[in-house]
């Protein structure tokens, strides 16, 4: 339990301070108010002896002494129950008194008004005390004053004798405490799954090291979609405000693709999104009726080999055709020798060493990037062996370009490229590259023969996850996606229009 006592224990120790403090604080407020009835009824009763004393015409008689008004004062007392029944004189002198070494002492009468005539109720000495005056026969003047007197309770005995039993009540009140508090103790330790207040510290702390310390990003959701944890990875991957805990997901600044997986209304294993530049990952675990976690993971290095991957698979593809056509160029040449046709040999062999020194004469003359000039001469061998003729635009021209952007418009190429070729879905057509270099960005612009894209998904056909393909799943839609992420982050943008077929055009700022 640890040295500072089990959780169940510390509830109950708690709830017997506040049920003891808060019966105390109703005992004295019993007392109190008992104190202030007693004083009130025993005023009363006091104030009627102390008057049917004064009444009396024997305690008048101003011939009678202290023999004679010891009885009427003794009588009186012991009828009433009343303490005391003093008598005294109008200069205070005690005339009779139940008391013997009370005679012939003055009356402590304190601010008692009896001097004047009028007869007075209040606290003496820790007494309840009252005087009443006795006048003469004309009923002008004070010859004598009677006094009657009742000692107040003490605290305990107030609070035993008040006329609501307090003792019995605060006993049950303290039952009912006392049990509710045990039942509080149990209720609170099954909630804790039986786990001490320096085991939920632990945990708690333990948590936020591992949240904040692992290198996924891990995002909390509760069943109404809002965030209720977000490390620091997650806020980084995401690009999420500080002050996105307890914000709904439909509030932040997302993409509809992210929103959906987040929200569950898009499912499966390993999701694809892409966030401001970077290739994350998503997995969406729900959590019975208590919400969901999302875990991300960067994806983006990954992403860029299996880029690198796809260029060593297009060019060995690029390879192959060549081969192939080599190959199929040669069994041709090699027929015509047998048969003897050595002139139809030497023009077959100037044909094709025209045409592949035409189409990289134009590439190198109108493409001064050697990247992208390689990227178009074999684009073009994998689009003959498809039946698909490739040409560029009469006036590109481009020049030799930074690394950088080097690399950005071989993507955005190759993919606008392989784009075509798939939306001419092997029909024999043709494909035209243009590649303008302008004083601020450079301009690409792809067309085909194909059947273009229809109006209303111009702008859906860029979202990662759309495609027209059959079957399509997995990393399918992801090419138009990675073109728009290419330009967008160099500040440049791409659109689609149809003119004859599809016409796809990006811009790339320098």
């Amino acid at each position: 339990m640890g040295a500072r006592g089990s959780l169940a224990r510390q509830l109950l120790v708690w709830q017997l301070v506040v049920v003891t403090c808060l019966l105390c604080a109703v005992g004295v407020l019993v007392v109190t108010q008992a104190g202030n009835n007693f004083r009130t009824t025993e005023g009363r009763r006091v104030l009627s002896v102390a008057e049917s004393v004064a009444a009396q015409d024997i305690v008048g008689d101003l011939e009678n002494g202290p023999f004679e008004l010891a009885a009427p004062a003794e009588t009186a007392r012991s009828l009433s129950g009343v303490d005391s029944v003093v008598i005294a004189d109008v200069d205070r002198y005690v005339l009779a008194s139940p008391y013997p070494d009370q005679l012939r002492t003055r009356l402590e009468i304190g601010e008692s008004t009896v001097l004047s005539g009028r007869s007075w109720v209040g606290e003496l000495d820790g007494s309840i005390v009252a005087h009443v005056p006795v006048l003469d026969e004309k009923g002008g003047k004070v010859v004598r004053m009677v006094a009657a007197g009742s000692k107040s309770p003490g605290f305990f005995a107030g609070f035993l004798d008040s006329p609501d039993n307090a003792l019995r009540v605060l006993g049950v009140a303290l039952v009912i405490g006392v049990s509710g508090s045990l039942l509080l103790a149990r209720r609170v330790k099954n909630q804790t799954l039986g786990l001490e207040p320096h085991e939920i510290t632990a945990l708690v702390e333990n948590r936020e090291a591992l949240l904040h310390g692992i290198k996924e990003g891990v995002v909390g959701l509760d069943p109404e979609h809002r965030i209720t944890l977000v490390n620091d990875h997650a806020r980084e991957l995401l690009a999420l405000p500080e002050d996105a805990v307890g914000r709904s997901v439909e509030d932040l600044d997302l993409n509809e693709r992210i929103r959906d997986l987040l929200t569950g209304r898009a499912t499966g294993a390993d999701q694809i999104v892409l966030r401001q530049g970077k290739v994350l990952t998503l997995n969406r675990m729900p959590i019975d009726v208590r919400g969901a976690v999302v875990t991300l993971r960067d994806r983006t290095d990954l992403m860029t080999l299996r880029d690198e991957l796809d260029a060593s698979r297009h060019a060995t593809d690029t390879l192959r055709a060549q081969a192939h056509e080599f190959s199929n160029r040669l069994h041709t040449i090699s027929g015509l020798l047998e048969l003897g046709e050595y002139d139809e040999v030497r023009g077959y062999v100037s044909r094709i060493s025209s045409a592949q020194g035409e189409w990289r004469a134009e590439v190198g003359s109108r493409v001064g990037d050697p990247a992208v000039a390689a990227l178009l001469i074999a684009k073009a061998s994998l689009a003959a062996e498809r039946g698909v003729g490739l040409r560029m635009a009469p006036d590109s021209e481009l020049d030799r370009v930074e690394d950088a952007l080097s690399t950005d418009l071989v993507t955005v190429l190759g993919n606008l490229v392989d784009n075509a070729l798939d939306a001419l879905g092997g029909e024999q057509g043709w494909i035209e590259v243009g590649v303008w270099q302008e004083e601020s960005e450079v301009r690409v612009e792809v067309r085909d023969s194909g059947p273009g894209v229809a109006p209303e998904i111009a702008e859906e056909v860029f979202e990662h996850g759309f495609t027209t393909k059959a079957a399509a799943h997995g990393q399918r839609g992801l090419g138009l996606a990675l073109i728009r992420q290419a330009c967008v982050r160099r500040g440049g943008s791409v659109e689609v229009h149809n003119s004859g077929g599809a016409v796809f055009t990006a811009r790339l700022p320098r």
